[in-house]
């Protein structure tokens, strides 16, 4: 890396907490740019001394606030310049923060040279000018160029470094009295583009463009470009003078600064992903050692002719698998890829069919309150998740009240405007709210940024996942909306959900009637199983036997389409998404209403792009369900399908 690096460490000093530091890594650019070499164990007030309360305080503040920055200062103690950015390294208990910079002295150098001239450029041009005396001395010592015109466009005086830009990039050698314009005819659009830009400095505008410029062969060159209108003694404009100076230097440093901020951005997140992935290796180890470990010892004692006890192996390895299914369910909603089943949802009804669930999960030492708004919109979102959120925020509020407190649920409706969608992350437009406060512990700011990282928990060892809130937030922006937490230590944290609005209203709950005839009797219904996992299609196929359904069974998309292309019917077609040889399951779904427009489907999938079940939304008679799933709520699902509906 040709940027100067290090990581500092805070400590507690005889100045306060974090009131000193020490550089623990830095590489060999570091001396080159900073002019101090061999940092690594000095620290920062034996460096540089006084000077060092203004390093700890601009450091000290993105360790605290967790948001990178860039700046430019001065090193004092070596007389340097320096362009730097600063990040902090997670976790925030590392105490330590990440700087990148470059030595720009010399470019600094000419900026201030550059303002100080800018300050007594107007008079001495005008006496220039006066004079009519070429500038060549009115600049020197900076890189400056300086062009004086006329309200005619003709050159009045311009200095040496004015001239070689010009032969360099428009072949164009400049002569006092004669036309800017007219120099550039065979560059029609430079032409156009610099009588646009006199032509605003002529009539009094004082302004700044950044431009570029390329000659043949060589990179592109970025200009800073100062116009001012040149007035006479008595006001009147007498013309128009340009100072440019090259800062195509400063750009590439500023560049490499951020590919730099990348790659350090990319070094955090791989290392997120291992602790991610170490996680869940844990979690799932932990959880096959139950499954497997049960199914081992049953199968002995199933062997061994013994009886006793089976039902508690039994019960452990199905405990576990579904401990299993509850987390690959999680990281789906953390990963923003599961598959959802949105539809149009009262959210004070909902909340309502919470209310009493609620109350027994917090235990009476908790006191819940819900407030819902007069006439809330509605949303399209999956219910049965958005439920889960709600009770998983309401679990977590409990558990910062350990003595007991008050839940408060609220609801209402949002107009996010652009102002507050940039806050928000949100697009402007109608929302709603969906609130839960309490009157716990509170978060700090350093809990705050972390809290919906995967497996990150305040709680005591094994007693949370650390996937609660992450599921939460991936779950809303999923469904198009944003988690946004308030909180304030010993005094309770809000935590709220922001739905988009549906124009379409909620549908009404419907009450199934036990007596209703069915489409078909079990007997003469048809149900075809396309999946290409064996041991699925073997256990549906049993439990749908059992009940005395007729099974087809097809392995994948095409030998499911012959199927159907012939006279054998079918009542229900249940695909996996999922399907090899070119036919996903939306796409057989689709082929085989187009031959049976009536047929009714029902989608099974451990994973699904939401794209490939059509953005979300399913069409009538369609239905999924997400793997892994009980058998009995299967078999449920299929009845509720053919002899219900």
């Amino acid at each position: 890396m040709d940027e100067g690096f290090c990581i500092i460490e805070f400590f507690d000093g005889p100045h306060g907490p974090l009131s000193d530091y020490v550089h623990v890594e830095a590489n060999a650019a570091y001396a080159n740019h900073a002019g101090i070499p061999n940092v690594v164990g000095k620290k920062v007030r034996e460096m540089v001394g006084a000077e060092a309360d203004g390093w700890i305080e601009l450091y000290g503040e993105v360790l605290r606030s967790g948001v990178p920055i860039r700046f430019e200062r001065e090193l004092v103690a070596t007389g340097r310049y320096l362009a730097l950015a600063a990040f902090r390294i997670e976790p925030a208990s590392r105490k330590q923060v990440a700087v990148l910079f470059q030595d720009i002295t010399q470019r600094k150098r000419a900026e201030l040279a550059l303002q100080q001239l800018n300050e007594t450029l107007e008079s001495r041009v005008r006496e220039a000018v006066a004079e009519r005396n070429v500038l060549a001395d009115v600049v020197d010592g900076t890189d400056a160029r300086i062009h004086v015109i006329d309200p005619q466009y003709r050159w009045l005086a311009f200095n040496v470094m004015a001239i070689t830009e010009c032969e360099q990039l428009f072949g164009v050698q400049p002569r006092v009295g004669q036309s800017v314009l007219d120099a550039l005819d065979h560059l029609p659009d430079t032409r156009e583009h610099v009588r646009r830009l006199w032509d605003r400095a002529l009539g009094g505008e004082e302004f700044i463009e950044v431009t570029d410029f390329q000659t043949s062969g060589a990179p592109s060159r970025f200009y800073e470009i100062r116009y001012r209108t040149l007035r006479g003694t008595d006001g009147q404009v007498i013309g128009a003078y340009m100072f440019a100076y090259d800062i195509s230097d400063r750009l590439r440093e500023q560049e490499r600064l951020k590919q730099a901020e990348e790659a350090l951005r990319q070094a955090q997140k791989m290392e997120a992903v291992g602790q991610l992935t170490g996680g869940i290796a844990h979690d799932f180890n932990n959880l096959l050692t139950g499954i497997n470990g049960s199914l081992e010892l049953l199968r002995a004692r199933l062997s061994q002719g013994r009886f006793d006890g089976i039902d508690r192996y039994a019960a452990a390895a199905q405990d576990a698998s579904r401990r299993a299914a509850s987390l690959t369910h999680r990281l789906l909603a953390f990963s923003r890829r599961q598959t959802l089943d949105p539809k149009p949802v009262d959210v004070n009804r909902l909340v309502a069919g919470m209310e009493e669930l609620i109350r027994r999960s917090v235990g009476p030492h908790i006191t819940v309150e819900v407030v819902t708004a007069i006439g809330l919109w509605s949303t399209f979102i999956d219910a049965p998740q958005l439920e889960s959120a709600l009770l998983n925020l309401c679990v977590n509020a409990r558990d910062a009240m350990p003595l007991g407190g008050r839940i408060t649920i609220e609801t209402a409706n949002k107009w996010i405007d652009e102002r507050e969608a940039r806050v928000r992350d949100l697009s402007p437009g109608q929302y709603l709210s969906l609130c839960v406060t309490d009157t716990g512990t509170g978060m700090t700011p350093e809990v705050m940024s972390r809290a919906f990282d995967p497996f990150f928990t305040t709680k005591p060892l094994g007693q949370g996942t650390g996937l609660g809130l992450s599921m939460v937030y991936g779950f809303v922006r999923q469904s198009g909306g944003q988690v946004r937490i308030y909180s304030e230590l010993e005094q309770g944290t809000t935590l709220c959900l922001y739905l988009p609005r549906h124009y379409q209203a909620a549908e009404e709950p419907q009450v199934l009637d036990a007596e209703s005839p069915g489409a078909c009797a079990p007997a003469v219904c048809r149900v075809m199983i396309v999946d290409d996992e064996p041991t699925i299609r073997m256990l549906v196929s049993e439990v749908l036997e059992e009940r005395g359904y007729a099974v087809i069974e097809a392995v994948d998309g095409a030998s499911a389409l012959r199927i159907l292309e012939g006279d054998k019917p079918v009542d229900l077609l249940v695909t996996d998404v999922g399907l090899p040889g070119g036919m996903n399951g939306r796409q057989l779904a689709d082929a085989a209403r187009r031959l049976r427009p009536e047929l009714k489907v029902l989608f099974i999938t451990g994973y699904a792009e939401n794209a490939v079940i059509g953005n979300g939304h399913l069409e009538p008679g369609m239905w999924i369900m997400t793997k892994p799933f009980a058998m009995e709520a299967f078999a449920s699902r299929i009845y509720e399908m053919l002899e219900r509906n």
